[in-house]
Formats: C-alpha cells, structure tokens, sequence
C-alpha cells in the first residue's frame, strides 16, 4: 500500500493519467459549450436557431451542462456525471438526426461520450474492474 504522495502518484500509473488526459479533452470542449450557452453568445444563439430550438433554452442548458461536466470532473461523482453526460449527447445526436444533418455532424457527439467514458474508464480502477476488456 503506497505510504506518501511519491508511491500514490506512481501506483496511479499511466492509465490515469492517460485517462485524466482523455477527460480533459471532452471536458473542456462541453465546458466551452456551456459557458457560451450561459453568456449567450452570438455561437450559442445560431447554433440553437439552427438546430430548431428558441434562443431562451440556451441558458438552461448551458447550466444543465455545466453542472453535468463539473459532475464528471469530480471523482466522486465521476460515473453520475459520465451518465449525465451520456443522455445529454445522446440529445444532441437525436437533435443532429431531427434536421438531417449529415452523418459526420451527427457522430461528433457519439466521439465526445466515447472520450468521456474512455477517459473514466482509464482513469478509475473500480470502472475497469466492472468492464473489464476480455482477451
């Protein structure tokens, strides 16, 4: 059992800090999303116009996001917000497929949950002992 932070750090390994990169990459793309979404800005009220929704549920899913990713960045509550996060881009993939955008656009939140679980999986042991890879 590791005894001070230097054993910790080295017991983690690369899997978590791999999977702590893995997080970073779709977190900081849904917290960019949420922020502009709260501030309202000029991307966040196109894009809701275009995908068919009224400009005033920008903010309540910008908060709605926001707080699903802060969820996910916490370790404690790392798998409630990967969750969270998963019905919300299953959303956007069903909102993506609603105005028959094409394909390409429709997988980019698919690619995002994919990184989101990936980045947990490899970053949480207990995840990894319930889906282990079988060889």
């Amino acid at each position: 059992m590791p005894t001070n932070d230097h054993d910790r750090t080295a017991a983690r390994g690369k899997a978590f800090w791999a999977g702590w990169v893995l997080t970073a990459l779709p977190a900081l793309m849904l917290l960019f999303g949420a922020v502009n979404s709260i501030l309202l800005t000029n991307n966040a009220r196109d894009g809701l116009t275009e995908m068919g929704y009224p400009e005033s549920t920008a903010r309540p899913i910008g908060v709605v996001l926001l707080l699903c990713t802060v969820l996910y960045l916490y370790p404690r509550t790392a798998v409630l917000g990967a969750i969270l996060l998963t019905g919300y881009l299953g959303g956007a993939v069903a909102t993506h497929v609603r105005i028959e955008d094409p394909i390409v656009l429709g997988m980019v939140p698919v690619i995002v949950g994919v990184f989101v679980w990936l980045g947990l999986y490899l970053r949480d042991p207990q995840i990894r002992s319930i889906v282990p890879w079988r060889r």
